[in-house]
């Protein structure tokens, strides 16, 4: 079933996703249907393009929800503006990807069933990713998937446009071993395929710099007592925590991280983060803490700079702060958008092949996907305050 949101999207009372964004714009066009589109939107066989976001609203990862909500909200207004996708006004619904998978697998089903969604945009967790997929390929839905992942996606229909270890993580391990002379790494992560795959990815970075690990641990979702995990790093004495936990729980680790003292003599690196978790943590307890992504608020671009103005001009001085993850719903409209301009149609074949292969502009400036892979520009920064100071492009 479509979710109901419950946080303000402009400051003002709570909606159902339905009204925060059903005929956001107006502007259409009645282009031409060519076959490939007739048989993608055979149930539809009008001038709307329905897409269901998956998105975290609930659970460790729903402080992310507000953010990416917003930023769905205004890549649709923007690209209805300009005629929509391919002539098709957007319909966006927002259904919770949080909560126990069988429950939100059950809401895909209904969705592509009753609510006619033709395609998916997803920002939940990697565990969400790979149920949701069976679904999406079993109804040959077309399935974008924005947040920082693992990598290694190659599922027919499953488009991944987040950052990926071999970007993300390997030159800010670099980093850390040159500049600040790391060399023993505790690793820590929530207990799901990303943190687990990620791991085995920064261990061979790791060994590169000539440091090595002196404890991992996997962390079920939705903990919050982390005093014994706090207490084997003590004892592990690392030079560098490597952080893959998740929403709240990244949250009430790093808090409890600060308040123990551990902050001021250890190094931190989260790839999950950011100012919407940084937030939570507080300032006094962020000290030593580094995050590398390919997006921060803080870098000085021009599309960075329109992008923030847009949200802001559209939401309010008020509005859910900007993160990556959040967003990266945005980046995946876009990327939606340039994909089927170059596709010329919605059909699966075409959109899939011509998704392999493209360069989209987004908040982030320029992403190239190559081979399925995306690489754009990664940031290394680290916390000041509640703010994210860059340190260098990496």
């Amino acid at each position: 079933m479509r979710a109901t949101v419950n946080f303000p999207a402009h400051g003002g009372p709570a909606l159902p996703p339905s009204m925060l964004f059903r005929n956001l714009s107006s502007a259409r066009s009645d282009g031409a249907q060519s076959p490939h589109d007739h048989a993608f939107l055979k149930r539809r066989g009008a001038n709307k393009l329905r897409i269901g976001g998956f998105i975290c609203c609930s659970g460790s990862p729903g402080v992310w929800g507000p953010c990416a909500t917003n930023c769905a909200q205004l890549a649709v207004t923007e690209i209805n503006k300009r005629g929509g996708i391919l002539g098709r006004e957007i319909e966006l619904s927002i259904y919770d990807a949080g909560g126990p998978l069988d429950e939100i697998l059950d809401r895909a089903e209904h969705a592509i069933a009753f609510d006619e969604v033709d395609l998916i945009v997803g920002l939940h967790t990697s565990a969400v990713r790979v149920g949701l997929r069976e679904v999406t390929t079993r109804h040959r839905i077309p399935y974008i998937y924005t947040p920082v992942y693992e990598g290694g996606e190659r599922t027919p229909g499953v488009m991944a446009i987040g950052e990926t270890p071999r970007w993300q993580s390997r030159p800010s391990i670099h980093w850390l071993a040159d500049v600040r002379k790391a060399a023993r790494w505790y690793l820590i992560g929530s207990d799901y395929v990303w943190p687990w795959q990620s791991h085995r990815a920064v261990k061979t970075y790791i060994k590169e710099t000539g440091g090595h690990v002196v404890g991992e641990e996997f962390v079920p979702l939705g903990e919050d007592n982390h005093e014994p995990h706090l207490e084997r790093i003590r004892a592990a004495r690392p030079d560098v925590v490597l952080i893959s936990l998740i929403g709240t729980d990244s949250i009430t680790f790093n808090r409890a991280f600060g308040e123990c003292g551990l902050a001021a003599t250890t190094l931190r690196l989260a790839g999950a983060m950011d100012e919407t978790v940084l937030l939570g943590i507080g300032a006094d307890n962020s000290e030593n803490l580094y995050c590398a992504s390919g997006y921060f608020p803080g870098v000085g671009s021009r599309a960075n700079d329109d992008f923030q103005s847009r949200y802001r001009l559209m939401f309010g001085p008020n509005a859910p702060p900007i993160g990556s993850l959040g967003q990266s719903s945005y980046e995946g409209l876009r990327f939606l958008e340039a994909v089927a301009s170059k596709a010329g149609t919605l059909s699966m074949g075409p959109m899939l092949a011509a998704g392999r292969n493209i360069v989209y502009g987004g908040a982030r400036g320029p992403v190239t996907v190559r081979n399925g892979h995306a690489r754009m520009q990664m940031y290394l920064a680290e916390a000041d305050g509640l703010d994210f100071k860059l340190i260098k492009p990496v």
